[in-house]
């Protein structure tokens, strides 16, 4: 089952895992969807829009348990990007690992499939 990816500062994972589903983040809650990346984009979306922080997740999400919520939507530079248009059930989610910094201040992802 394919999966895509969310970062999200420890914090808010924290906040869902609580509530028993993830809403998404500020910008998220602006925009009116969830936003995800593929495996490819999720290091170019960490450097844009994560650049330099710390305290974060990286969240790996069963695409196909998403259902017609998820649709891949043009993005940045014309790239066909996941978005979920409703909350994030936690049963979608395969794993959340840390999201760390590394020595030149880029973040370290894991082997992403």
């Amino acid at each position: 089952m394919p999966l895509i990816y969310k970062i999200c500062p420890v914090k808010l994972w924290h906040d869902a895992e609580r509530a028993g589903a993830f809403a998404g983040s500020p910008v998220d809650l602006e925009d009116g969807f969830i936003h995800f990346s593929n495996a490819a984009q999720a290091p170019e979306t960490a450097a844009k829009h994560f650049a330099g922080q710390a305290d974060l997740l990286l969240i790996a999400v069963e695409a196909e348990a998403l259902g017609s919520a998820l649709r891949y939507e043009v993005s940045r530079g014309g790239a066909l990007f996941p978005h979920l248009h409703a909350p994030l059930p936690l049963s979608a989610v395969r794993w959340a690992k840390p999201l760390p910094l590394g020595a030149d201040g880029r973040h370290v992802f894991p082997e992403l499939a």
